[in-house]
């Protein structure tokens, strides 16, 4: 079992950056729930703990002790940058110790795996002295994944496609530097998540309109029943159900009505 301990940066009456309507806090959350759900649900024998599930205050010395009572084997800290800026940037410490270089190899290649998967500007692979990077007993980085402050980024950061995306280039990240093995997924079907299915194929448009405002991407399915033709707008084509739940809970939660499909391809 491969246990690691994620730490959305912040909260409570922390709310770290802030600028364009966003705070730090919210968005590191979003984050690490949707890295925990994406590591749980794709991938064998892996045990996540988050420091924090919702917006409390904690202390970095809890947190990092939590991670070394837990004795996790990874601990990754997510936060959002500013200052002017643009693109990402991965921090380890920079102290002396044994671990050092292994830490630092694994640092890079979730650092590369997040500049490829984003096409982020890569600000560089650091060092600091960041508390929970220097205390923890286990190899430990800081990710910065934009800037709050840029409102090209902050506009991206607004949506659930992005935190998704970033959410996703991490668990990759941690698949290829910890070597985790992939759960066999079912091909035979696929579940597509359905937003909306109309007679008239500019109503549909429109609805695909909408979406990409909300930060979905989306496509018409032509759908026949009973010598009628419909236009379904589809918002996500998923082998795990799990994934195509929480896909229609997030629209569902943003004002959308939305039902799942099973396909067969």
């Amino acid at each position: 079992m491969v246990k690691i301990f994620i730490d959305p940066g912040h909260g409570g009456n922390d709310p770290g950056a802030s600028a364009n309507g966003l705070l730090e806090k919210d968005i590191t959350l979003d984050i690490a729930l949707q890295l925990k759900s994406i590591l749980e649900s794709e991938y064998k024998n892996t045990d996540v703990r988050l420091s924090r599930t919702n917006d409390q205050t904690k202390s970095l010395t809890e947190r990092t002790n939590e991670a070394n009572r837990w004795n996790a084997d990874y601990l990754l800290s997510i936060h959002i940058n500013a200052g002017g800026g643009e693109g990402f940037e991965s921090y380890i410490w920079n102290g002396a110790y044994r671990s050092k270089s292994n830490t630092d190899k694994l640092r890079s290649v979730i650092h590369q795996a997040n500049v490829e998967q984003l096409r982020w500007r890569d600000r560089g692979q650091k060092e600091a002295n960041f508390h929970m990077l220097r205390e923890s007993s286990m190899p430990a980085a800081l990710t910065e994944n934009g800037f709050i402050d840029n409102v090209v980024e902050a506009k991206k950061m607004k949506t659930d496609t992005w935190v998704k995306k970033v959410a996703q280039a991490h668990a990759t990240g941690l698949q290829n530097a910890l070597k985790l093995d992939k759960k066999p997924t079912k091909k035979d079907v696929f579940y597509r998540v359905v937003c909306g299915s109309f007679q008239d194929l500019n109503n549909a448009k429109e609805r695909m309109n909408v979406l990409s405002k909300h930060g979905y991407d989306s496509f018409v399915d032509k759908y026949k029943m009973k010598n009628k033709i419909y236009y379904r707008v589809v918002v996500g084509s998923f082998q795990d159900k799990k994934n195509a739940n929480d896909r229609m809970n997030q629209l569902k939660k943003k004002g959308f009505d939305a039902f799942i499909d099973a396909v067969k391809p």
